[in-house]
């Protein structure tokens, strides 16, 4: 008798203010087996602008700690980018998408190859979600 695979997880990277989308992208991945570890797409990671700069500071640490220990849980990182905006946004996602390179994961790039990084030849590149999703099905149809 053959143990079934373990589950792979998966780490997800994109702006902050896309996690309700993620949320449903997390929907998507468990639907074919696979576990999520980003805990910031849950909500609750927002910056507040109340309270004193050591709080600010403390609360920064909780939010990168947290997501430092999930992007290490992961065996793979899924970044999804987007066309540069005028606005200025804090950028983690591409700390850790560095991060996720550097580490040796899988990475998968959705949207568009913002920076450099993005084009290297071990990450995959998908122009949207729907292609990345058919792409991830069939490929965890071939493992069980």
């Amino acid at each position: 008798m053959t143990e079934a695979p373990k589950p792979e997880k998966i780490y997800l990277a994109s702006r902050y203010s896309r996690f309700p989308e993620m949320q449903k992208v997390r929907e998507d991945l468990a639907a074919l087996g696979y576990v999520v570890t980003s805990r910031w797409i849950n909500g609750g990671h927002e910056l507040t602008k109340e309270g004193s700069t050591e709080a600010h500071e403390a609360e920064r640490i909780r939010y990168a700690q947290e997501d430092f220990a999930d992007l290490l849980e992961a065996d793979w990182v899924i970044s999804f980018i987007e066309v540069p905006r005028e606005t200025k946004t804090r950028g983690g996602r591409h700390v850790e998408h560095g991060m996720a390179l550097a580490l040796g994961k899988r990475t998968i790039v959705i949207g568009w190859r913002e920076n450099v990084f993005h084009c290297l030849p071990q990450c995959e590149f998908f122009p949207d979600w729907t292609e990345a999703l058919s792409h991830l099905a069939k490929a965890q149809g071939s493992r069980t």
